[in-house]
């Protein structure tokens, strides 16, 4: 049984409210200048689509020190007309708490998965407090499918640039998909709605000391919701519109903690993954639509310069992890004089994930120099991905990435007859 420690004004507040029937929680550590934003979007989707339920917002924030947490507390919709033809809306509650525990959106969640767990929560959903893109009907979209449709867990599908979520489309949706087999497209999008039984389950399991509370909490749901046999769907959110990075930027903690959960999560899974041969599409809402998107730059010379010194650097790492030809593939490529036979094929690419996952099941070496030394290799597959698709449009790149994910689906027999074996 989870036992929860509140902080004394917190707790009796909480328990002054009893019950409710919505909550949406918005992790947080110094989003001043966004966040207002995102809190009038929830409010605005609690009054327009759910003016009769009883609807809380939680605010879990990880000790900001730009005044985060009163702007939460100030932001409020002056006027109601500007959004609603009637104006018949329940008072809402409004919750800033701070969260303890390892820093981290993780840690941020468990306390919105307290909250929820203790006022009996029928629907919930979590929304980034860094988003310029939200509105009322995101709220509608996260949480409608769980109160009318009894689904357990609502992922995100939005439309984003080519070169946004970089580490999504070459690494996590397609081996996620391969493994447990449902055609989730963003499974780590950020926001997400689910269920009050699913939000106890979450809270129960033991992952909370771990870097599941850091940065590996969405894919640690989005897996935990599919193996578990939980009621999937997706909803179709729009655009995405956040501060661009640029994917060859440094993302090594990111990609590190990411990709690392998803490693310990075929540990943990293997015996629902290895029994699951093809992948199927799950249930999509909401309307889909053409919309403006931001351009994302990328420098590939500096991802290849990137991936290039990664050769020299890191090889002694990859004897270790990688078979003897793809390791002569990414020995030789280092040396293509032209940015435009930087190529990294599908196949290359799917053997060699494959193979840090193998690696890391095995704990072939420290684990943290084994995901960190993936980082110029995944930069490197970037960088491929930019050259093959650079006069591509939207569409051609996402058949681009089915075809990639059809390749994971298929080298799986691969990965399944050599992860019983005890050596390399």
């Amino acid at each position: 049984m989870h036992s929860v420690i509140w902080p004394d004004s917190l707790g009796d507040y909480i328990k002054s409210i009893k019950s409710a029937d919505i909550l949406v929680g918005i992790p947080s550590y110094n989003n001043a200048k966004t966040i207002g934003h995102v809190v009038r979007a929830v409010q605005g989707g609690f009054a327009k689509y759910f003016p009769e339920k009883k609807t809380v917002l939680v605010n879990s924030d990880g000790g900001s020190t730009d005044g985060t947490m009163e702007v939460v507390q100030d932001a409020t919709i002056d006027s109601f007309q500007s959004i609603l033809l009637s104006h018949k809306v329940n008072p809402f509650v409004k919750i800033a708490t701070p969260y303890h525990g390892i820093p981290g959106k993780g840690s941020a969640f468990r306390r919105i998965f307290e909250i929820a767990d203790y006022l009996q929560i029928k629907a919930c959903a979590v929304v980034d407090s860094d988003l310029r893109s939200i509105t009322p009907e995101w709220i509608e979209l996260l949480i409608k499918p769980v109160l009318e449709g009894e689904f357990d867990y609502v992922a995100p599908l939005y439309q984003r640039h080519k070169y946004d979520g970089t580490i999504t489309n070459s690494i996590v949706y397609p081996l996620t998909r391969a493994l447990y087999g449902k055609r989730v497209r963003q499974p780590i999008g950020g926001d997400f709605g689910f269920s009050g039984r699913l939000a106890k389950y979450f809270l129960s399991e033991d992952v909370w000391e771990t870097d599941v509370a850091r940065y590996g909490i969405d894919i640690w749901m989005t897996t935990t919701a599919i193996a578990n046999n939980f009621k999937i769907c997706q909803s179709y959110l729009g655009a995405k519109i956040h501060d661009p990075k640029d994917p060859g930027a440094d993302l090594s903690a990111m990609l590190y903690q990411v990709v690392g959960s998803t490693f310990d999560l075929m540990d943990t899974y293997s015996d629902v993954w290895k029994n699951v041969s093809k992948s199927e599409p799950v249930p999509t809402f909401g309307f889909r639509y053409d919309v403006g998107l931001e351009p994302v730059t990328v420098n590939l010379e500096r991802m290849i310069d990137r991936f290039c010194l990664g050769v020299q650097e890191l090889g002694f790492v990859w004897k270790d992890i990688l078979p003897r030809s793809l390791f002569n593939f990414f020995k030789d490529i280092s040396t293509a004089s032209c940015p435009q036979d930087f190529i990294i094929p599908d196949d290359v690419w799917v053997d060699t994930i494959f193979s840090f996952a193998l690696a890391t099941h095995r704990k072939v070496i420290n684990r943290e120099h084994l995901l960190r030394s993936l980082t110029p290799l995944y930069i490197g597959r970037v960088a491929s991905f930019v050259v093959d698709t650079i006069n591509s449009n939207a569409v051609e790149v996402e058949e681009k990435i089915e075809v990639l994910c059809t390749a994971f689906e298929r080298k799986k027999t691969v990965l399944l007859s050599e992860w019983d074996r005890k050596g390399v």
